[in-house]
């Protein structure tokens, strides 16, 4: 009878044990096959808000999807992200780049002309009115030398002035002599002249006017036979060893240029050569029409290639930043008056970062708070990566969830219905012109949302179709455009009108 008694104890036991194993394994948090990655829950792909303890289909019949416990950051008390699976990542085409310092140059670009230095010109006028008998260079652009006789006239005082020079040598007295040569000299003669006409006691009747320094003719103004007179100017010239070029930049970049700049001008009719200058001179006053300033450049051209009126493309590098911290602008999301980027945290995981940015050199920003050297950013596709956190954010924040991550499959899902739709051949918006850079064909627009692009206001650069005329709009101006995808990832515009050009609408 013990012995039985003893038995039965001992299966009850067992029994009791498996049991107690069954329903531990059942209430213990579910893992994942894959490497034992505990399961918080899952979820709706398309409606976060739904949960399950277990597998199944969501209300609208998708498949849920698990929620790790790693991937959940405000669970786990890590940082919210938004987390991407692979396929997603390459199918709307994400790409990176490391948030570096180093040195900025501020480069203003802008379009000039040259044009003779002024320092280097001489104006020839004549002291006497009289006649030119022989012009010895009759085409502007010839080169003279300084001593060439540029022309011979004959005039009425000053033959005078030479005969009573000459009676003023015979008669011997110093002070008529003083005297005489005095007036040869205000009606324009030189010394040399003076003292050849004593030399030889005989006045001629035809006066050389002389070049008074090396260079081009411009401005020539008369021909043999004709009638010149005092305040009149006969030529110019001009030493073309050194050259101005006048350029114009807005109001906003002419803060960053000062003199004594170092200044970079290519012409696009002679490819592959470049000219360093200096900012010379930067103009006081801003054109009222315009809303410019005039800045003079300075070059060396002594091989004489460089010809006035020729058109020049410059690039001013202005003030020097030498550890500034700086993204590729194509990261930077601008969004009325806030500033964002993406941060890639690695393993599919991105999170919005609010920055303030400084000056934008070519395609850098300067970053002033925000972002940290070596972290990785967005450069591609953020703008759909922003409009998911920031709707996904808004659906937690509604089901009562702050601070928790969004969830991996209603992020994936729904990014890859947004960059199903995110390249329509043709997108319409509109805004309103901050700035033109005519010659880069970029354009500055604030422009209201862009529904196509899931696009908030912000204020954007781009690029625009080289067939567009940039300079018929000016800074707020009220437009309409088409925006177009290109291959980089980017959206460029290839037609811009008036609003008002369109009844206002």
């Amino acid at each position: 009878m013990n012995r039985t008694r003893i038995v039965t104890a001992i299966v009850l036991l067992a029994v009791g044990a498996g049991a107690g194993f069954i329903i531990a394994r059942s209430i213990s948090p579910q893992t994942s096959a894959e490497g034992d990655r505990e399961i918080l829950y899952w979820a709706g792909p398309m409606d976060p808000s739904f949960r399950s303890d277990k597998p199944g289909k969501s209300p609208m019949g998708m498949e849920l999807v698990p929620v790790y416990k790693d991937e959940a950051g405000g669970a786990s008390g890590g940082e919210p992200a938004l987390q991407l699976n692979p396929a997603v990542i390459n199918n709307i085409g994400v790409r990176t780049a490391r948030v570096q310092r180093g040195v900025l140059h501020r480069i203003t670009d802008a379009v000039g002309f040259v044009e003779p230095n002024d320092d280097l010109v001489s104006v020839l006028h004549v002291r006497s009115e009289g006649w030119i008998e022989h012009l010895f260079f009759k085409t502007e652009g010839e080169f003279v030398n300084k001593g060439d006789v540029l022309f011979q006239f004959y005039s009425p005082v000053i033959a005078n002035a030479k005969t009573e020079y000459v009676q003023a040598l015979r008669i011997g007295r110093s002070s008529h002599i003083a005297a005489a040569n005095e007036r040869l000299l205000s009606l324009g003669m030189d010394q040399d002249q003076i003292d050849a006409l004593q030399k030889t006691g005989k006045s001629k009747r035809l006066v050389d006017v002389r070049a008074l320094q090396d260079g081009v003719i411009l401005d020539l103004n008369v021909r043999e036979g004709a009638y010149i007179q005092p305040g009149m100017t006969v030529l110019r010239l001009a030493d073309l060893n050194s050259i101005w070029v006048q350029v114009e930049v807005f109001e906003d970049q002419a803060n960053w240029v000062e003199d004594g700049q170092r200044v970079i001008m290519h012409l696009p009719f002679i490819p592959g050569r470049i000219w360093e200058g200096v900012v010379d001179y930067v103009y006081p006053t801003v054109d009222e029409k315009s809303r410019t300033v005039r800045v003079r450049l300075k070059f060396d051209n002594t091989d004489q290639v460089l010809k006035p009126g020729m058109y020049a493309e410059i690039s001013i590098y202005g003030k020097e930043l030498k550890d500034a911290l700086s993204i590729p602008r194509e990261a930077l999301i601008r969004a009325g008056k806030s500033e964002r980027a993406i941060l890639s945290l690695g393993q599919g995981r991105f999170r919005p970062a609010q920055i303030v940015s400084g000056m934008e050199v070519g395609d850098r920003v300067e970053i002033l708070s925000g972002l940290n050297e070596g972290e990785e950013i967005v450069i591609s596709s953020q703008f759909l990566i922003d409009s998911e956190a920031s709707l996904v954010g808004s659906l937690l924040r509604m089901d009562g969830r702050e601070g928790s991550a969004p969830t991996a499959g209603a992020a994936n899902a729904s990014l890859t219905e947004m960059s199903s739709k995110a390249r329509p051949a043709e997108i319409q918006g509109q805004g309103i012109v901050n700035t033109t850079m005519p010659n880069m064909s970029m354009i500055n627009i604030t422009h209201e949302p862009v529904e196509a692009l899931n696009w908030p206001v912000m204020t954007m650069d781009f690029t625009t179709s080289k067939s567009i005329d940039l300079s018929k709009f000016e800074k707020g101006a009220a437009i309409r455009f088409t925006l177009m995808p290109d291959d980089s990832g980017s959206y460029m515009i290839t037609a811009i009108s008036l609003r008002d050009a369109e009844g206002g609408q």
